[in-house]
């Protein structure tokens, strides 16, 4: 086998096999007891970041990264970082001859601790930097909202696992996912990704998730999963996003803090190793009839060690959302650090309320300094430092990747991207379309005259159907939409972040009334945060929403060669107004919805 395609370590090789940690028959905590107490201060403090890293040539070790955050030198040999999160990927090959190596290059430190690979979700349709990632290579499903919208609780559990292998064939071997807020305002620009509204199915869909991805408990073929954004992240006030200075109040004027808690009590039952709490500070919060602390809930003890750790009983690893401590500027842009509450405080004083709330990692951070000078000064012990260290090295001991951490190139051609597995998403895909109003122009009959408006003419002509040079000409009007939502580009990551207003423009309005004068209308929205289809219904003959939709998905369930089977996993308001009076906490509770959630007609 050639180098970097598969093959053992040196160190699997040269008697440190004989070492307890190097023993793969003990048990993870006796290999991660054994190894802590070897670790020097620097490689156990690189344990305690889990950072992005930009994929190379393999074997470049010394080129910077996109977003200043060092070569993989700088991270792997240097500051002894040995958790990063993935980008989009390049081709299935470079990217496991690349990862593997990285892998190589972390196995000539002293110890060899192996370099676990994350992601956020990829499987879907959006491509928001920070938050989702280009599906690429891999199968395409619809987005999680999409696969809540279908109900089957196996179809998660069969997703997870579809996911864990594409993750594990390409070496990824850490999901920063599933992402369990519940959608209870209907601004908030993080619905997609999300199970819906209701802390009960939100739950149970992401424990089944949790068990496609883990197995009954974490192996050597598991994806360990990091379910997000503990406490549950969809109260914000006025449905803004924390990742911004405007958006960082979490509020709970309906009282249903235990609703949003509860995804993630189910969560730890299923065995998540890991825990990412949120950027929002809560506001106006009281638990036992005290109120908590008004800071960001990485840097908020009685939530992280109060509540998840001695209430919850939750042991395993709590890694902060990116970027709480430092800022970062990308592109001429600023991303100020989300150390909301604590703004005011020194980085060195932020690391330390951090682990003082409890944590473990620091996310999308790379100060390994900050945290060295905070022990050497005496204000942060190396025993809390170990505590940290230990957890995270459990994981990586249960997953397999001391024993074996390459990827094989073989194996992961074989496996990303098979015909079963895009079969089975396109499927998905066809069967979350929601159908919302229908008076007769579906499922589309085969010869039908269609004016195309956002739909490939080819993949139409594909289902029998004529593509028409205007809408005049046409039986139908087709035409795809996404939600409404309010540009901005003042900060890092904020234009692809879809928030603000849910009301259409004029344009909007007048292209849909257009259309409608010359022929039936076919409405298809993307729904990636709820919509106003107020002012558009009245003008549609037919309306659908998609989660995430390929345009032959879209025509599969159009013609019913694949049955619609979706229901609105959250609602779909009437007005404006009606939102600026709903509480954001509070599911469903806007006065007269177009659409409330459940709703959806079939054939």
């Amino acid at each position: 086998m050639t180098p970097g395609m598969g093959e053992n370590t040196h160190h699997d090789l040269i008697g440190q096999e004989r070492l307890p940690y190097r023993d793969p028959s003990l048990t993870a905590d006796q290999r991660a007891d054994d190894l802590v107490p070897r670790l020097s201060l620097e490689e156990k403090v690189g344990l305690l970041f889990c950072t992005v890293i930009t994929i190379g040539e393999p074997g470049d070790h010394d080129s910077p990264g996109r977003f200043g955050e060092g070569s993989v030198r700088d991270l792997v040999e240097g500051k002894k970082i040995t958790h990063f999160t993935l980008g989009e990927l390049p081709s299935t090959e470079t990217a496991v001859r690349w990862q593997n190596a990285v892998q190589d290059l972390a196995a000539e430190s002293e110890h060899g601790i192996p370099v676990m690979f994350a992601s956020d979700p990829r499987h879907g349709f959006s491509a928001t930097e920070g938050m989702t990632v280009a599906s690429g290579r891999l199968s395409k499903w619809p987005e999680l909202l999409g696969l809540a919208a279908i109900g089957d609780e196996e179809l998660f559990e069969r997703f997870g696992d579809v996911v864990r292998s594409e993750y594990r064939a390409v070496g990824i071997s850490c999901a920063i996912h599933p992402q369990l807020d519940l959608v209870t305002d209907p601004r908030w620009a993080r619905q997609l990704q999300s199970f819906g509204q209701d802390p009960d199915l939100v739950g149970r869909f992401g424990a089944a998730f949790i068990r496609g991805m883990q197995g009954s408990e974490l192996d050597a073929s598991s994806v360990a999963c990091m379910p997000k954004h503990f406490p549950g992240g969809g109260p914000q006030k006025d449905g803004e996003d924390p990742h911004f200075p405007y958006g960082k109040e979490q509020v709970y004027p309906g009282g249903r803090f235990a609703d949003h808690l509860k995804p993630f009590e189910m969560a730890i039952e299923a065995g998540a190793p890991f825990m990412m709490p949120y950027y929002g500070m809560p506001v106006g919060l009281t638990l036992d009839g005290k109120p908590v602390e008004e800071v960001g809930f990485s840097f908020n003890r009685e939530l992280i060690t109060g509540l998840l750790r001695e209430r919850m009983g939750y042991d395993g690893v709590v890694t902060t959302d990116f970027a709480i401590i430092s800022d970062i500027s990308v592109g001429g842009l600023e991303w100020p650090a989300k150390a909301w509450g604590v703004e005011d405080l020194s980085q060195e004083d932020r690391v330390l309320r951090a682990f003082d709330a409890g944590i473990d990692q620091l996310g999308g951070e790379t100060a390994t300094d900050v945290v060295l000078k905070l022990v050497q000064d005496g204000r942060l012990s190396e025993e809390r430092i170990d505590v940290s260290a230990r957890r995270v090295l459990k994981v990586k001991f249960e997953l397999g990747l001391f024993d074996h951490a390459h990827v094989d190139l073989d194996e992961a051609i074989a496996a990303v991207a098979s015909p079963a597995f895009l079969a089975e998403g396109q499927r998905a895909q066809a069967r979350s379309i929601t159908v919302l109003k229908n008076q007769g122009a579906l499922p589309l009959a085969p010869g039908s005259k269609v004016y195309l408006d956002g739909l490939d003419a080819e993949t139409a002509s594909a289902y029998g159907l004529e593509v028409a040079d205007g809408p005049e000409a046409a039986d139908v009007a087709i035409l795809r939409i996404g939600a409404a939502f309010e540009p901005r580009n003042e900060y890092f990551l904020e234009a692809g972040t879809h928030q603000g207003s849910l009301d259409y423009p004029q344009e909007m309005i007048d292209r849909v009334a257009e259309l409608a004068a010359s022929t039936s209308v076919v409405l298809d929205v993307y729904l990636d945060r709820a919509a106003i289809l107020t002012p558009l219904e009245p003008h549609a003959t037919a309306i659908v929403a998609n989660y995430g939709a390929s345009h032959t998905a879209l025509l599969d369930a159009l013609t019913g060669r694949i049955l619609p089977e979706g229901r609105l996993p959250m609602e779909l308001p009437s007005s404006m107004d009606e939102v600026l009076r709903s509480s954001p906490d509070v599911p469903s509770d806007t006065e007269n919805p177009l659409y409330p959630v459940g709703f959806g007609l079939s054939y």
